[in-house]
């Protein structure tokens, strides 16, 4: 069990299983073709980590978001339909288009995404697929 603490942009307390990508998660690509069919799966191809994986309701395990200033939108209409991810853990700091889409999705939406940032570079090398994570309001993340 490892135990990380990074800094809370939407806060929430919720364990479930993770999905993990090492690069850059890029969310136009990702849910492109999800948006319009509510699929919670990852339609990005250049993204070996997550392509065709589920990701809708998952822990989403990430370094950084990466892609257009569509983001933060894609985001806030896949809490929308209800695919976007439980939570999205960055190892990094969250870009301020994607922080900008989990806000709307957790003032708009009844599917809020919880969104913690900061975890240190240590936290991807120990997060696996399938692992269950805990979060904490307080930005407590335990990997077990």
């Amino acid at each position: 069990m490892n135990t990380f603490t990074g800094r809370v942009i939407t806060g929430g307390t919720i364990s479930g299983d993770s999905v993990v990508t090492r690069q850059g998660f890029n969310t136009l690509a990702s849910y492109f073709q999800g948006i319009t069919t509510a699929s919670p799966v990852c339609h990005d191809q250049n993204n070996p980590d997550l392509y065709r994986k589920v990701i809708g309701g998952k822990i989403l395990c990430l370094p950084q978001t990466i892609g257009s200033t569509t983001g933060g939108m894609v985001l806030q209409c896949a809490a929308s339909v209800g695919i976007a991810p439980a939570a999205m853990l960055y190892s990094e700091h969250i870009d301020t288009i994607s922080a900008a889409g989990i806000v709307l999705a957790d003032i708009w939406d009844d599917n809020r995404i919880i969104a913690i940032d900061q975890l240190g570079p240590r936290f991807l090398d120990v997060v696996r697929d399938g692992q269950r994570v805990d979060i904490d309001l307080d930005g407590t993340v335990t990997v077990h």
